[in-house]
C-alpha cells in the first residue's frame, strides 16, 4: 500500500496555500512530521476558533499574509522562498457562502488559481504543483456510481461551478505552459486532486454539517440539519491529504505520467446520507445528543454524489485507511480533548499516528 516517504520529504520546501484553514493546517501537521521546510501563503484564519491556531501552526510554518487574488504578492512569494512543490488549497470552499458572495468565489476559486499557476509559470524553480478542487467540480447527475475522472466539469452552484472552471484552467495550462513536450524546458508536473466530503477535527465552517454538530453538541443544543437524505462520500481530512502527498512524490519522481486529474474518496459503504452521519454522531458523543431537520427553504444542494477511485488506487497505490465509522470517532476524541482543555498539537499528531498505524494492520 501506499505511502508518504520521509526520506523524500526531508529537508525539502514546500508552499501550501491555504495553511490557516482547516485543511491547509492538518496537511501542515502531516508535512511537518514529515520533516517538510513548510512555507504559506493564506489569509488569517478563516474562523475563530481555527485549527491553526489551537494546533500553533503559526510556529511551525514560515507563513506569509495575502490574497490569492493579489497576482504580484503571490509571484513575490514564490520568488522569494523558492518553493520545490506546492500544493494549492486556498479557495472559498462554502456552498451556500458561494449563493451569498458569487464574486468572491469565482474571483477566489478562477482567478486564484490563474495566479498562482502563472505565478509557478514565471518564477520558476517550482517542480510539482497539486491543485486541489472537488469532487464537485463534475457536472451531477445524480448517478449512482461514482464519476470518474474524465467524466464533464459542470457545477450547479456557484462553488461547484468555480471548481469545475478551475479544473479547466488547470488543464489549459497543462496543455499550453507545461506540456509533456516541453517539460524538459518548464519542469513543471501539474496534477488536479478531487476529494470527497472531508471531515476531521478542528473544522469550524459555517453551514458544514460535522461543525454544525459539534457546534452544537458542546453548547449542548439539539443538531439541526437541512437535508437529511443527501448523500455524500464522507472521509476523514487525512485520507485525501496522503493521497496528495503521494502524488506530489510521484509527480518529482516520475514527473509528467501523473500530471493528471485524481479523484480521492472513501469506499462505497461510506457514502451515506446526512441523516445517518449526524444519528452515528449522536450516538457517538452521547450526552443526550440529537438532531432535527431544519424546515423552511435552504439553496440547491445535489442529493447524491460519489466518486470512483480506481485509478489512484490503481496507479498510486492509495485507498483509505479508515471507514466513517472509525473517522467518526476520530472527530469525537478530538472534539473531546477540545472541550477538556488538551495540547491539541499533541492530540493531532497522535491522531497522525494513529492513522499512520493503520496501514501496517
Amino acid at each position: 500500500m501506499g505511502a508518504p516517504q520521509k526520506s523524500f520529504w526531508e529537508g525539502r520546501r514546500v508552499l501550501i496555500t491555504g495553511h490557516t484553514g482547516f485543511k491547509g493546517s492538518w496537511l501542515a501537521l502531516l508535512l511537518h512530521s514529515l520533516g517538510v521546510e513548510l512555507i504559506g501563503y493564506s489569509l488569517p484564519p478563516p474562523t475563530t476558533p481555527s485549527l491553526f491556531q489551537l494546533a500553533g501552526l503559526q510556529n511551525m510554518v514560515d507563513g506569509i499574509e495575502g490574497d490569492i487574488r493579489d497576482f504580484n504578492r503571490l509571484r513575490d512569494a514564490i520568488r522569494s522562498r523558492k518553493p520545490e512543490i506546492v500544493f494549492h488549497l486556498a479557495a472559498q470552499a462554502l456552498v451556500c457562502r458561494s449563493y451569498e458572495n458569487p464574486i468572491e468565489t469565482y474571483a477566489t476559486n478562477i482567478m486564484g488559481t490563474v495566479n498562482l499557476l502563472e505565478s509557478v509559470r514565471v518564477a520558476g524553480g517550482v517542480k510539482a504543483v497539486v491543485n486541489v478542487t472537488s469532487d464537485k467540480c463534475y457536472e451531477n447527475r445524480e448517478w449512482i456510481w461514482g464519476y470518474r475522472e474524465t467524466e464533464r466539469m459542470g457545477g450547479y452552484d456557484p462553488y461547484a461551478s468555480s471548481k469545475g472552471c478551475a479544473e479547466l484552467v488547470t488543464a489549459a495550462y497543462r496543455n499550453s505552459y507545461f506540456n509533456q513536450a516541453d517539460s524538459a524546458s518548464h519542469g513543471v508536473a501539474l496534477a488536479s486532486a478531487r476529494a470527497g466530503n472531508v471531515i476531521g477535527g478542528g473544522d469550524w465552517a459555517e453551514n458544514r454539517l460535522i461543525p454544525d454538530c459539534v457546534r452544537a453538541v458542546l453548547k449542548r443544543e439539539k443538531i439541526m440539519i437541512r437535508r437529511p437524505a443527501s448523500v455524500r462520500p464522507w472521509q476523514h481530512v487525512l485520507e485525501p491529504l496522503n493521497g496528495y502527498i503521494i502524488l506530489a512524490e510521484k509527480l518529482c519522481d516520475s514527473g509528467m505520467k501523473y500530471a493528471q486529474a485524481w479523484n480521492f474518496g472513501p469506499d462505497d459503504q461510506d457514502a451515506r446520507s446526512v441523516s445517518w452521519v449526524v444519528a452515528r454522531f449522536c450516538e457517538k458523543w452521547g450526552n443526550g445528543a440529537s438532531y432535527s431537520i431544519e424546515a423552511g427553504e435552504h439553496p440547491y444542494e445535489a442529493n447524491y454524489l460519489k466518486l470512483d477511485c480506481s485509478k489512484a488506487r490503481t496507479l498510486l497505490d492509495w485507498r483509505p485507511l479508515w471507514n466513517l465509522d472509525t473517522a467518526l470517532d476520530a472527530i469525537v476524541e478530538w472534539t473531546a480533548a477540545y472541550q477538556e482543555g488538551t495540547d491539541l498539537r499533541k492530540a493531532c499528531f497522535k491522531q497522525i499516528e494513529k492513522y499512520e498505524s493503520a496501514r501496517v494492520h
